[in-house]
C-alpha cells in the first residue's frame, strides 16, 4: 500500500476521532458515494417488492433488502478508499469496477458473517487487503482487537438512527391531518395495521426502511473505515514510515548539493592536514604528502620518542631542574599531541571533536542545580534605594512642568463626581433614609374589583331559546344569548344525529358528531354557531347586532324551533 500517498493525516487517535474521520471521507465524497448506491439499490428494491406485491407478501421483502445490505456497502468502501489516496471515482468506474473487485473475501458477509456487529470494521480486510484465507483471519483478528468496543457501539447508534427515522416518517404522516380527526386517523391506522395491512402501506414502509438505509449506511462503512485506518496506524506505525519516507525524499533532493560541497571542502581539508602536521625538537622533516598514517600508525613508534629523548640526555642538553615547579595536567609535556602520539602526524580536529563529544555527554559530566542563600550587602542596597529614590523625585520634579497635567485633571474630575453623588444622597436622604431604618411604609395600591361575567350553558333549552336569547342580547348579556343558541343546536344536532353525547362533550366532539347529520345545509349551519360560540367565548369577539339577528333567525328556520 503507498500510504505516502494519502491525503489525510495519519497520527494517533481515539475510536471517536477515527469514527469521525471516515464521516469526514463520506462527506467529502458525497455525491460519489450516494449516486451508485441508489443506482443499484433502488432497482433491487423495486424488483423485490414488485415480486412481493404479486405474491402478496411484503415481509420477506423487507427482510431480503436488509440481508443484501453488505452488497451496497461495498461500493461506499470502494469510493472512500480510493479517495483517501486522492483518486475521484465517476458512478460510472464504480459500477464497473463492482463486478470483479473484491468478490474473493466477500461472499461471507451475505452468509455467516451477515449478522457479525464488527462488519463496519471488518469489511475493508476483506475487500481491501486480499489476503489468503488463514492470514485474513489473524488479520481480522487483529484489527477488531482494539476497536471491538467502538465497532459495537457504532453498529448500535446506526440502527437506533434507522429505526428513527423510519419512526419520524411514519408520524410526518399524520401532520398533515386535522386536529380534530388525529385521534380518529390513530385509530383506524392501528385497526389497519392490527387486522390486514393493505399493501400500499406495506410498500410504503419498506419504501421508508430502504430511504433509512441510504441515508445511514453509507456514515457506518465510513466510520467502520476510519477505524480499520486507525488501527493500521497504531499496529504498523504508518505515521512514522510516512515521516520517514519524506525523509528520505529530501535528503534524496539534497544528495547533489551535498556531493558539490564534498568536492569543493576536500582540497582545502587536504591542504589544512598537510599544513597541521607537527615535527620534532630536532628540526625532521614531516612524513611525504602521500603517506597517510593510520591511528595504529601514530602510537607505533611510542619507543622511537623514547630513544630521542634519551639521546637529547647524551648530547648534553639541558634537563629539568629540581626547582622547577610540579608538573600537573595544563604544564606536563606528556599530557600534549606528540607526547601522546609521539611524532607522526594524527588527526587531531577529528581527536578534538571526539573528547568535547566525549564531555558533553550527560552521562560522562553529569551536571545539578545547586541553590544556596548569600547575604546580601548592605551598603550596596542601600545604594541602590538611594539611586531610586534620587530617580523617582527627579521624574516627579521633571512631570510637575507639564506631562502630569491630564492625570491632575482626571482626578479633579474624579472628586467632583464624588462630591456630586455626596450631595444627591443628602438631598434624596428623606425618602431612603427611612426605608434603610425598616420605619418606611410602603404604599399598597388598592386593588379594583374584577367584575366578571360568569357564562353558564343552560343544562336544558327552552322551548322557544331564540326568543329567549334576543331578549338577553337586549339586556346586555350577549354571551348568555350564545350559549343559549349553542345549547340549543347541539339538542337539535343530537336528535338529527340520532347519536348521545357525554356529560361536558366538547366543541369538537359535537362537530364530530354532526357529520352524522342527513342534510348538509344543518351540518353547515351548526359549524357556524360552534364558530360563532368558540370566538364570543375565547376570544371575546361578539358578532354585531345586524349578524346576532340574521343568525338566530336562521337557526329557528332551519331547526324548527318555537317562536
Amino acid at each position: 500500500m503507498q500510504i505516502d500517498r494519502l491525503n489525510v493525516v495519519l497520527r494517533a487517535r481515539s475510536g471517536w476521532e477515527a469514527m469521525e474521520l471516515g464521516m469526514a471521507l463520506v462527506r467529502r465524497h458525497a455525491a460519489a458515494v450516494w449516486a451508485p448506491w441508489v443506482a443499484v439499490s433502488l432497482p433491487v428494491f423495486v424488483l423485490l417488492n414488485a415480486v412481493a406485491w404479486w405474491t402478496d407478501s411484503f415481509g420477506w421483502a423487507w427482510l431480503a433488502m436488509w440481508w443484501l445490505k453488505p452488497l451496497f456497502e461495498r461500493i461506499a468502501l470502494y469510493v472512500i478508499a480510493r479517495g483517501v489516496f486522492g483518486d475521484a471515482s465517476t458512478t460510472r468506474q464504480t459500477l464497473r469496477a463492482q463486478r470483479s473487485w473484491g468478490w474473493q473475501g466477500f461472499w461471507g458477509y451475505l452468509g455467516w458473517r451477515r449478522l457479525s456487529p464488527l462488519r463496519s470494521v471488518l469489511l475493508p480486510v476483506n475487500l481491501l487487503e486480499g489476503a489468503d484465507p488463514a492470514h485474513r483471519r489473524q488479520r481480522r483478528r487483529a484489527i477488531a482487537g482494539g476497536a471491538m468496543g467502538h465497532a459495537l457501539l457504532l453498529t448500535l447508534v446506526c440502527m437506533m438512527f434507522e429505526i428513527v427515522l423510519v419512526a419520524g416518517g411514519i408520524a410526518a404522516v399524520f401532520l398533515f391531518i386535522p386536529v380534530d380527526l388525529l385521534s380518529e386517523s390513530w385509530r383506524a391506522a392501528w385497526e389497519l395495521a392490527k387486522q390486514d395491512m393493505p399493501a400500499w402501506m406495506q410498500l410504503g414502509v419498506n419504501l421508508l426502511f430502504w430511504g433509512a438505509a441510504t441515508v445511514i449506511g453509507p456514515f457506518y462503512v465510513g466510520a467502520g473505515f476510519g477505524l480499520y485506518l486507525d488501527r493500521r496506524t497504531q499496529m504498523e506505525a504508518w505515521d512514522l514510515e510516512i515521516a520517514f519516507r519524506r525523509l528520505r525524499v529530501r535528503l534524496q533532493q539534497a544528495a547533489p548539493l551535498l556531493m558539490l560541497a564534498v568536492v569543493l571542502i576536500w582540497p582545502g581539508a587536504a591542504l589544512h592536514a598537510q599544513q597541521g602536521r607537527p615535527s620534532n625538537a630536532k628540526g625532521a622533516v614531516a612524513a611525504p604528502a602521500g603517506d597517510t598514517p593510520s591511528l595504529e600508525d601514530g602510537l607505533a613508534p611510542a619507543s622511537d620518542a623514547a630513544d630521542t629523548a634519551d639521546a637529547a640526555d647524551e648530547d648534553g642538553e639541558e634537563v629539568a631542574e629540581e626547582d622547577d615547579p610540579p608538573l600537573t595536567y595544563d604544564n606536563d609535556p606528556d599530557n600534549t599531541l606528540v607526547g601522546i602520539f609521539g611524532n607522526e602526524p594524527v588527526d587531531t580536529a577529528g581527536f578534538r571533536q571526539a573528547v568535547q563529544r566525549a564531555y558533553e555527554d550527560p552521562l560522562q559530566s553529569p551536571t545539578r542545580e545547586v541553590t544556596e542563600w548569600k547575604r546580601t550587602d548592605t551598603d550596596t542596597a542601600e545604594a541602590e534605594k538611594a539611586k531610586r529614590e534620587a530617580a523617582a523625585k527627579g521624574s516627579s520634579q521633571r512631570g510637575a512642568k507639564g506631562p502630569l497635567l491630564p492625570a491632575q485633571i482626571a482626578e479633579w474630575t474624579l472628586w467632583a463626581f464624588v462630591g456630586l453623588l455626596v450631595v444627591l444622597l443628602l438631598v434624596t436622604a428623606p425618602r431612603w433614609l427611612p426605608w434603610l431604618r425598616g420605619s418606611g411604609r410602603r404604599r399598597r395600591a388598592t386593588a379594583t374589583a374584577v367584575v366578571e361575567d360568569a357564562i353558564r350553558i343552560p343544562d336544558v333549552a327552552p322551548p322557544d331559546p331564540a326568543a329567549r336569547a334576543r331578549a338577553l342580547w337586549q339586556e346586555g348579556r350577549p354571551r348568555q344569548a350564545l350559549a343559549l343558541l349553542y345549547r340549543a343546536s347541539v339538542d337539535t344536532m343530537s336528535e338529527r344525529a340520532q347519536v348521545s353525547l357525554p356529560p361536558g362533550a366538547t366543541e369538537a366532539q359535537c362537530l364530530r358528531a354532526s357529520r352524522r347529520m342527513p342534510v348538509e345545509a344543518d351540518r353547515n349551519l351548526f359549524a357556524r354557531i360552534v364558530r360563532v360560540w368558540q370566538y364570543a367565548a375565547y376570544a371575546g369577539q361578539l358578532p354585531t347586532d345586524d349578524d346576532f339577528d340574521t343568525l338566530a333567525t336562521t337557526l329557528q328556520a332551519q331547526f324548527g324551533w318555537r317562536a
